[in-house]
C-alpha cells in the first residue's frame, strides 16, 4: 500500500476506494482481566488460569468456579472472537479467545476492546505483521498500553475486512492441513526405518 495513495496494489475484485488511516486507540481501549493473586490459585481446579508462561499452551494454575463467575460478571472479560495478545515475554503472541471458561493474567495478557469497530479476522491478519509503536529498534521487553493504542492501522470497509480475514484464515487452515500430512509422513518414514535395516541385513 502506498503511503500517499492509501490504496493497496493488490485487491479483491469489487472493492475500491482508499483505506482509512487510524491508530488502534481510535478503535477502542486496551482491556485485561482483574488481577488474580497467587493465594487465589491452585494446582488443580475448575477454571484454567493462564499466565504469560503458559499462554497459548497448557495451564499450570487454576481458580475456583465461584471466583471466575464473580470476576467475569464484575470486571473486564473478553468476548468470543477477541484476540488476546501477550504484552511481555514473547511480545505480540496472539491467541483467539473461543469462549471457553478460562481466565488470564492481568497486564501480561491483554486485548483491544473495540466494540465491533474492526473485524477480528482482519485484526488477526494485522497482528501477524504489526510493528508496535515505540518498540522498533528498542530493547524494551514490554508492550505497554501506549504502544498498542498509538500503533497505526489502515482500515478498508467492513466487507473488505471480512473478505481479507476469511482469505487468510483459509490459508492458515490449508497450511495446518499440509503440516499434519507432513508430520504423518515423517512418522510413517520413522516407522519404516527399522524395517529397512532388517531388509538390508537379510540381503547382505
Amino acid at each position: 500500500m502506498g503511503a500517499e495513495s492509501k490504496v493497496p496494489a493488490v485487491r479483491f475484485l469489487g472493492f475500491g476506494g482508499e483505506w482509512e488511516e487510524n491508530v488502534l486507540g481510535d478503535l477502542g481501549a486496551v482491556a485485561m482481566n482483574k488481577r488474580i493473586f497467587k493465594d487465589q490459585t491452585s494446582d488443580k481446579g475448575d477454571i484454567p488460569f493462564f499466565k504469560i508462561g503458559t499462554f497459548g499452551s497448557q495451564p499450570d494454575a487454576f481458580i475456583s468456579r465461584e471466583l471466575f463467575y464473580e470476576y467475569k460478571s464484575k470486571y473486564s472479560f473478553p468476548a468470543k472472537g477477541d484476540l488476546l495478545v501477550s504484552a511481555s515475554g514473547s511480545i505480540g503472541r496472539v491467541v483467539e479467545y473461543l469462549g471457553e471458561d478460562q481466565y488470564f493474567q492481568d497486564s501480561n495478557i491483554v486485548w483491544l476492546k473495540h466494540e465491533g469497530k474492526v473485524e477480528n479476522s482482519f485484526l488477526k491478519v494485522f497482528y501477524s505483521i504489526v510493528k508496535w509503536s515505540g518498540l522498533e529498534g528498542s530493547t524494551i521487553k514490554r508492550l505497554y498500553n501506549k504502544n498498542i493504542l498509538e500503533t497505526p492501522i489502515s482500515l478498508p470497509k467492513p466487507e473488505e475486512q471480512t473478505k481479507i480475514g476469511n482469505y487468510f484464515q483459509q490459508l492458515d487452515t490449508l497450511i495446518a492441513q499440509h503440516q499434519q500430512k507432513h508430520d504423518k509422513l515423517l512418522n510413517l518414514k520413522s516407522n519404516y526405518s527399522p524395517l529397512r535395516s532388517e531388509i538390508k541385513q537379510k540381503s547382505s
